[in-house]
């Protein structure tokens, strides 16, 4: 009889991916589509900005941009940080990360602890607003101006995508029957455009809806502003957000996304932050809009462990 536990992987790299999907059970309103949730916490560093960090320093390595012995650069809200210093770590390779106050502490920790040097970008109060992430961008390139370095630069960095559209191709697998609705918050808008192509050259009905912050909804309305929502929400465009690639976009109350992030953790067991509250509002809305019959899929982006420190659980 065969077992049915994973095989054996020679290295952490090799984990990353092929996450779990889940029903919710309790949220979801009667008279609504189901809504699945694909749960990229269970990736290595509990993100599923593994999947990024690894394909970002993969295909720079096929193209002869970074060779041994050279560090890599990037600014980040922590999670790209994380990932980005873990693949580091198994490759060999020094990686400097500016980051900022403005992120929980487990995020800046974690990424010390797997070896990167740190910078940080004094915030405003601790919030994120429209000027902090060009501020780290800013700095990342004055660190990226030597010869040995390779600066990932997340927001223009086309081969995140290759990374997400597995994803994709993941979820067609394991969703039994047609995907109707696929929602996302956006950040460098790398998971929503990968899984976006990869849905819509299968030719799946998806509607694909990028979410964000209604307090800074730069893709609905043009208007940036301060939230508390990380990994989303720069307060620009991101360069790589292609309209053949997503339907619609969608403002999403961050109080709405907290209590969310709350409920998904004392109903359903699934215990995440708040851009992971703020993605299943966005899918509980379509779900109530397509009704029953139908299927909405969003992701559980990362653990709610990167935020007990912060007032998310401050309960």
């Amino acid at each position: 009889m065969k077992n049915s536990f994973p095989k054996l992987q020679s290295s952490i790299l090799d984990t990353i991916g092929n996450t779990p999907i889940v029903r919710l059970q309790k949220v979801v309103p009667p008279g609504s589509a189901d809504v699945f949730v694909k749960l990229e916490y269970f990736s290595p560093t509990g993100s599923y900005k593994d999947r990024m960090a690894l394909a970002m320093i993969e295909e720079a390595e096929k193209r002869g941009d970074l060779r041994s012995g050279m560090t890599v650069v990037e600014y980040t809200g922590g999670s790209t940080g994380s990932s980005l210093a873990l693949v580091c770590a198994v490759k060999g390779y020094k990686f400097k990360v500016v980051s900022s106050d403005a992120f929980s502490q487990e995020k800046l920790k974690t990424m010390r602890a797997l070896g990167a040097e740190l910078f940080i970008v004094p915030s405003e109060g601790g919030k994120i607003t429209p000027d902090l992430v060009p501020r780290m961008i800013e700095q990342a390139k004055k660190f990226a101006e030597s010869q040995e370095t390779y600066f990932t630069y997340q927001h223009r960095n086309k081969d995140m995508v290759k990374g997400y559209e597995k994803m994709g191709l993941e979820l067609l697998k394991q969703v039994e029957g047609p995907i109707h609705a696929f929602c996302g918050g956006v950040g460098t808008a790398g998971m929503l455009m990968g899984v976006g192509k990869a849905l819509k050259e299968a030719k799946s009905p998806a509607r694909i809806v990028a979410l964000e912050p209604a307090t800074s909804a730069v893709i609905s309305t043009g208007v940036a502003g301060s939230h508390r929502i990380e990994g989303i929400g720069s307060g620009f465009i991101p360069p790589i957000l292609d309209k053949n690639y997503y339907d619609e976009a969608r403002a999403i109350d961050e109080t709405e996304a907290r209590q969310m992030a709350r409920r998904l953790a004392k109903e359903e067991g699934i215990f995440v932050g708040t851009s992971s509250g703020l993605n299943v509002v966005g899918a509980l809305q379509l779900a109530r809009e397509f009704g029953p019959g139908h299927t909405v899929v969003t992701v559980a982006v990362d653990t709610g462990l990167k935020y007990l420190a912060s007032d998310l659980y401050e309960l």
